[in-house]
């Protein structure tokens, strides 16, 4: 453009009469004129492009704002109904859910879709897809999907209502808390917690322990780093208040066992994703004693014949629930829970593993009484599960007084123990030497229990956000 003005400049002072120095002059102011036109020109088209930049820029940022606050609605939704995915509006009723966005007046700035995936079986993990525009921006979207999931109850190695011993042939991979005070002689990998400042230790946690007066958590074990007491102690009746759930369930898609009109019944899972039931006829009986039992008593968990098998499939929900006593083993190929009836407990009838520690495999055990490791327990005994004793103990009994070596190998959990009452797979006598139950037990939380525990596992109503992405 200025390289034509020139020429045209040129034109004109060939077809004027003006002097030299007129010439220049004109040429000049003209030249001059047409280069601050030009400048103004170019500072006013940028000075627009950079306005239309910025406002562009300010409407995507709102726009993603929106889709935060997207974020941010569905959080709180879940948080006060944690099984809510259709965002109210029924459960026949799919999304995406479109809300508009207020600004302090209430005028509409923009809107936000969500688009929300509910958690697959197992899993406590929701999706949430949140895409935001503004009103005078529609075309222009901006999308963010966050991942929020509500943790197990039981998202410890070890949880415990009462007081607690860790001897030192025991090993914990987790966290580890009780209500109680804790003697600990073992080792650790991660928070060790009471709940308590001070505790009376009672003698049958050890013989430094004659009710004397001793600290939250004591003992000779370690790293001593770990361990941290007074804390807030957890609240079993939201662990513990769930059977009639898993009944419910059981009896609508899952498996429900009734009264076996015998002794109970033995589960055995099957690699190939079955289940063998069959009811227990007749029992084994032998002297024991328990925690508290000044003599010893008669106890009848050992199974010892059975009827018939009959096979089923794991249920599609996961619910198993059974009237009665359960005896239970195998390897688990699925996810399932098994929850029993008041009164009942649940016999670890043999080793129990899964067929990976993927996350993709699970089995809760939830006793109304007890989880109970019979006398006829293998030498060397494997559990993959995340156990639960309501209202008793899981433990096994002091079985010395049959005559006999009661003293076993080693015991492998891996999964979860959360005990009621106070707990025990070992026995000492006096001197601190190994009577009756396992020498050495390692203990090993399963992390996929956390967001994916097994079917109708207590879980905290307070979510955690677990990933946070922007899409575009």
């Amino acid at each position: 453009m200025i390289v034509n003005m020139l020429k045209t400049i040129r034109l004109i002072l060939r077809k004027t009469r003006i002097d030299s120095r007129g010439n220049i002059l004109l040429f000049a102011m003209i030249f001059g004129t047409i280069t601050m036109t030009v400048i103004i020109v170019g500072v006013a088209g940028y000075a627009l492009t950079e306005n239309r930049a910025s406002v562009k820029k300010h409407n995507r940022e709102l726009a993603f704002q929106v889709a935060d606050a997207g974020i941010n609605y569905y959080s709180w939704h879940l948080a006060h109904d944690k099984t809510d995915y259709y965002d109210g509006n029924g459960t026949s009723t799919p999304g995406p859910y479109v809300h508009d966005y207020l600004d302090k007046d209430g005028n509409v700035v923009g809107q936000f879709s969500l688009d929300i995936t509910p958690p697959v079986l197992g899993s406590t993990v929701v999706t949430i897809k949140s895409t935001g525009w503004t009103a005078i921006q529609s075309e222009s979207k901006r999308i963010i999907k966050a991942r929020i999931g509500f943790p197990s109850m039981t998202d410890y190695a070890f949880l415990t209502n009462s007081n607690a011993w860790i001897g030192d042939n025991e090993t914990v991979h987790g966290k580890y808390h009780a209500n109680g005070g804790i003697k600990f002689d073992g080792v650790a990998d991660a928070a060790i917690t009471s709940a308590v400042a001070t505790y009376y230790c009672q003698p049958l946690h050890g013989g430094s322990c004659n009710n004397t007066l001793k600290p939250g958590i004591w003992g000779d074990g370690g790293p001593t780093g770990y361990w941290k007491f007074p804390v807030p102690a957890r609240d079993f009746s939201a662990i513990t208040d769930n059977l009639a759930d898993i009944r419910t369930a059981s009896q609508a898609e899952g498996i429900y066992l009734s009264s076996s009109g015998e002794q109970g019944w033995d589960l055995i899972f099957v690699s190939d994703g079955t289940i063998a039931m069959k009811k227990v006829l007749t029992t084994d009986c032998y002297k024991s004693k328990d925690v508290g039992d000044s003599n010893w008593v008669v106890r009848c968990i050992d199974a010892a014949t059975y009827d018939t098998a009959t096979i089923s499939t794991m249920p599609s929900n996961g619910y198993i629930f059974v009237d009665d006593m359960v005896w239970v083993s195998g390897m688990v190929n699925g996810k399932a829970t098994i929850g029993t009836s008041a009164g009942k407990s649940i016999i670890i009838n043999g080793n129990i593993s899964y067929l990976a520690r993927d996350g993709n495999h699970s089995l809760g055990l939830i006793g109304e009484q007890n989880i109970l490791i019979p006398r006829g327990s293998p030498d060397d005994l494997i559990i993959d599960a995340a156990m639960i004793a309501q209202n008793g103990a899981t433990k096994r009994y002091n079985f010395s007084g049959e005559g006999g070596d009661d003293r076993k190998g080693s015991l492998n959990i891996y999964g979860s123990v959360v005990s009621n009452g106070i707990w025990t797979w070992s026995w000492l006598n006096a001197g601190g030497e190994l009577v009756s139950g396992y020498n050495d037990t390692v203990s090993t939380y399963d992390l996929n229990l956390t967001y994916s525990p097994p079917p109708g596992f207590p879980v905290s109503s307070q979510y955690n956000l677990i990933s946070w992405e922007v899409e575009n």
